[in-house]
């Protein structure tokens, strides 16, 4: 588990990583599952290897920065936040997992996403996964909201996946923007 007291106490800094490789249960498991078998896949086959992106010997170790980086990215906040509080834990792979998916966003800003099971398009559903995330994190903040989840984790993951990506191949941006753009042209 990710448990920042352990971490800062007992110098434990394998649960950075370690977390996110345990699920609270099945569901859990099986929607990081799901989600990393269709945005991870598609990044890994088709994307990653494209000589345009990252080129074939490149692409599997862009791949993993970001996975590994979004679970350390989606952990920062939440230790410093929690490193004094000894009833605090997480777990989970939403860091990762959000690292992934809003990298498969930027390039397939018009692919369709399945949103609570209303196709939107992959830079619409980025905007609201982002804002909503940003929103419950102040409400957790103030203690005005409390569902168990680290939405922390997925807007730093995601937040981690763009910044990698743009700062490694800055011309994704602009294929993001111009791609979002002809929807309204």
């Amino acid at each position: 588990m990710f448990y920042p007291y352990l971490i800062k106490r007992n110098k434990e800094h394998y649960r950075f990583l370690t977390h996110a490789f345990i699920h609270g249960d099945y569901l859990h498991l099986l929607f990081n599952c799901l989600a990393l078998f269709s945005f991870g896949l598609d990044l890994e086959t088709r994307i990653f290897p494209n000589e345009a992106v990252y080129g074939p010997k490149l692409g599997p170790v862009v791949y993993l920065v970001l996975f590994t980086g979004g679970i350390y990215a989606a952990s920062i906040t939440e230790y410093i936040r929690n490193r004094d509080n000894s009833s605090y834990s997480s777990l989970g792979a939403s860091g990762a997992i959000s690292s992934i998916m809003f990298v498969w966003i930027l390039f397939n800003p018009t692919g369709i996403i399945g949103l609570f099971f209303i196709p939107v398009p992959g830079w619409l559903a980025g905007i609201l996964l982002l804002g909503v995330s940003y929103y419950l994190i102040q409400r957790k903040k103030k203690g005005t909201y409390s569902d168990g989840i680290s939405h922390e984790a997925h807007f730093w993951g995601a937040i981690f996946g763009i910044f990698i990506v743009v700062a490694t191949k800055p011309v994704v941006l602009k294929y993001f923007f111009n791609h979002v753009m002809s929807v309204f042209t």
